[in-house]
């Protein structure tokens, strides 16, 4: 998957993460946003039973929006791993911010009411889970 030009115009920064670098811990507290330029990385979730990897980010996938589309800095809720060597985008949060704020109020409350489903969808799989990560 090729980035959308569009997006890629919001990347200010970017960083290399090693295989088996953790790039966002679970429960770190950040309000960055993050596009994967190249590579892949593990979405991964600690649970009662263990840690599991909940799905693999690839080209072109944003990371890191859920606490930014909730408009708060908060906890993060799942880790994102590297798997082998991956080039990650760091967008510019005060620019994604004022662009946001032109959505009407009514489509930001629907965005953080999907935001708040998506987690308990989570939170529900995650309570099912079968085998934890080695």
């Amino acid at each position: 998957m090729a980035i959308d030009p569009r997006l890629q115009e919001y990347v200010v920064d970017e960083q290399l993460y090693l295989d088996g670098t953790i790039i966002i811990e679970e429960n770190s507290v950040g309000n960055w946003v993050f596009v994967i330029l190249e590579g892949s990385a593990r979405v991964k979730k600690k649970t009662d039973k263990g840690q599991i990897t909940l799905d693999v980010l690839k080209e072109g996938d944003i990371f890191g929006e859920m606490e930014f589309l909730e408009g708060a800095k908060r906890p993060r809720t799942a880790s994102l791993v590297a798997s082998g060597d991956v080039w990650v985008g760091i967008l510019d949060v005060d620019r994604l911010i004022k662009d946001y704020q032109l959505v009407p109020p009514k489509l930001r409350i629907l965005i953080r009411s999907l935001m708040a489903k998506y987690k308990e969808t989570t939170a529900k799989l995650c309570a099912k889970v079968g085998t934890p990560d080695d």
